[in-house]
């Protein structure tokens, strides 16, 4: 428990640490890291609504609020909550799909299968996806779908994916850009 707690502490103070740093800025160099912020985001989420119309998803629209929810400003935090918005999107799809198979009464199954996508995103140590499987449930279970019943979260994991695919390859080039321009930069 100590370590759990030890290991909290320390991401409590990077976190801080970060927030001090961001508001060290001035307000020029807040207003260049959001404009680059928002020209990923925005760029992922296009990228991700444009291919989910073209391959005829039924609402790409979920692949554009991933690609928006997934960006981060550095390439590795995108990486990290990637990877839990992944998990999460399979933990929270097939749970949601079972409830949704085996509830009678749509809230107590809703209620039951979110619990249960939490608690298994925490037993498989990834409890950073709980939230994000819980999001995915709750898409499968409340949001109206036409098909077959295991057509909703089949569709809803190729929409995430769709999206944080198309996040991870912006944020990604991105840094990249970055990295060259610093260089010259440096350089000069």
């Amino acid at each position: 428990m100590d370590t759990i707690r030890t290991l909290n502490e320390a991401r409590q103070q990077i976190q801080q640490s970060i927030f001090d740093l961001f508001k060290g800025l001035s307000f020029s160099e807040r207003l260049a890291q959001g404009g680059l912020m928002a020209v990923q985001a925005v760029c992922g989420a296009c990228l991700a609504y444009a291919i989910g119309r073209v391959v005829h998803s039924e609402q790409a629209v979920w692949a554009a609020i991933t690609a928006i929810a997934v960006t981060q400003y550095i390439y590795s935090d995108t990486m990290s909550l990637s990877r839990d918005q992944f998990i999460g999107a399979m933990v929270g799809g097939a749970l949601g799909f079972a409830g949704a198979a085996l509830g009678g009464d749509r809230l107590v199954a809703y209620a039951i299968t979110v619990a249960v996508v939490i608690v298994c995103c925490w037993c498989l140590n990834i409890g950073s996806a709980a939230r994000l499987g819980g999001v995915t449930a709750t898409i499968v279970l409340l949001f109206p779908g036409n098909g077959p019943l295991w057509d909703v979260p089949l569709i809803r994991f190729g929409e995430v994916t769709l999206g944080t695919v198309c996040a991870l390859g912006v944020c990604w080039a991105m840094s990249s850009i970055e990295r060259r321009w610093f260089r010259r930069a440096a350089a000069k």
